[in-house]
């Protein structure tokens, strides 16, 4: 008989139940269900664990190391930053523009407020102007009642600000009326409150013009939410192999406008700078996806997707700036240990703070990144942090550094890894 993915009701099964379904369908072996569970003591810990992060769960997925990327000199303060990510070489770039860029001062930041946007789309309307005067004359009420929906947010001098409006667009349907409500969101991320609050005035806003509204949800645009950081480098530190530090300033310079002016580059020089930022949001249990989003639209905020990054000679210095939003919380969010103490590691309290600190490590992993490419290219350092990581996994013991330098020379995988290995031992065995 043929098994399916179509399962009715699913969700409402136990965590156990689920997994014998997929046991048969994905034809999954006692190895792979002892997988599934190492992470729990017990079934019942399991099902525990199941109901407490609701739909469909089946275990925990834990793949990621927490690393720390040293010497951030931030604002004139100092940080350790946590990091989840699989690839070293990413918090090692970090680490090294972070060191350079404190010989001057280390990173300046700003932060424009914590201010976002629920959208509330009003569908098939006849006369648009006419619905936007009508809202605007109600406007104090609208914000009123989308207060009371997060009492405890306004006591801490948030809440609904003001209601604007997107340039409308016609529709084969009729014209479309899109409204911004305007909320500081203060300390936490925000993505709820500014929901809740959106739904909240929907059915007044039907009533007050006779037009149905649709979606009513936020925008991952915080583009009035907007980290910005800056730093210098001295061209002088930044010879390398072969290359002087005015040599490598010049192509550096000449990857930023490669950036700056063409796609194919900007995409995965943007991608540069989130795998960064990404990292300490993984790790602090951030809406990654969210600001993923956002930094990318931004991107597009000229008329044209380029760098979030910009960088210019100043005298004896090569100055980068960044900015970008940051939708990001240090209240509400995920509860659990992992995250909170990766926060705590951090040690920012509130979302301004976390905001400055995350722009700056997007832009230093950044430079340390582009750096690399212009000189002996991406490859080189990776790959030698790929093969320490491979000679760590095979357990090579006292022939740790004869694998790594065999290791080297040529393709670099686990299997050649485990091979050069083999030959080593051979010699000395009886």
């Amino acid at each position: 008989m043929k098994l399916s993915s179509k399962q009715p009701g699913f969700h409402k099964l136990s965590a156990k139940e689920r997994i014998e379904i997929l046991k048969k369908f994905s034809i999954l072996h006692d190895e792979d269900i002892t997988l599934l569970l190492s992470d729990f003591s017990s079934l019942d810990e399991l099902e525990l664990y199941a109901d407490r992060w609701g739909e469909n769960v089946i275990g925990k997925f834990s793949y990621f190391p927490l690393r720390i990327a040293p010497n951030f000199l931030i604002d004139d303060k100092d940080y350790f930053v946590p990091m989840a990510i699989e690839e070293p070489s990413v918090v090692a770039a970090a680490s090294y523009a972070a060191n350079l860029a404190r010989e001057s001062g280390g990173f300046e930041t700003e932060y424009s407020g914590s201010i976002m946007y629920g959208q509330i789309q009003l569908i098939n309307v006849e006369d648009p102007e006419k619905v936007i005067i009508k809202i605007s004359s109600v406007k104090d009420t609208l914000l009123a009642m989308a207060n009371k929906q997060d009492q405890k947010l306004v006591s801490v001098g948030g809440g609904a600000r003001d209601i604007e409006f997107r340039p409308t667009i016609k529709t084969q349907r009729g014209w479309m009326v899109i409204i911004h409500l305007v909320i500081d969101v203060k300390d936490i991320m925000g993505a709820n409150a500014v929901n809740t609050m959106t739904e909240s005035i929907s059915s007044e806003i039907e009533e007050i013009t006779g037009y149905q509204t649709n979606l009513r949800i936020v925008s991952n645009l915080a583009d009035k939410r907007i980290a910005k950081a800056k730093a210098r480098f001295p061209i002088a530190k930044l010879s390398k192999e072969g290359f002087s530090g005015e040599e490598v300033a010049n192509r550096i310079l000449s990857a930023y406008e490669f950036a700056s002016n063409d796609v194919y580059r900007a995409t995965t020089h943007n991608k540069g700078i989130m795998n960064g930022i990404d990292a300490v949001l993984l790790a602090t249990g951030q809406d990654f996806r969210a600001v993923e989003a956002g930094a990318h639209s931004y991107a597009t905020r000229r008329g044209r997707y380029t760098s979030l990054t910009v960088c210019r000679k100043e005298g004896d210095y090569l100055v980068v700036e960044i900015e970008l939003p940051m939708a990001v919380g240090v209240v509400g969010g995920i509860k659990d240990p992992k995250p909170d103490l990766a926060k705590k590691i951090l040690g920012v309290k509130t979302a301004d703070t976390f905001a400055r600190v995350l722009a700056s490590v997007g832009l230093a992993q950044n430079f340390g990144a582009v750096r690399a490419l212009a000189t002996e290219g991406i490859q080189k350092g990776h790959m030698r942090l790929h093969a320490k990581q491979i000679v760590k996994q095979i357990d090579a013991g006292k022939y740790e550094n004869q694998v790594l330098s065999e290791l080297l020379k040529g393709p670099i995988s686990f299997d050649r890894a485990t091979k050069i290995l083999e030959g080593l031992k051979k010699p000395h065995s009886s």
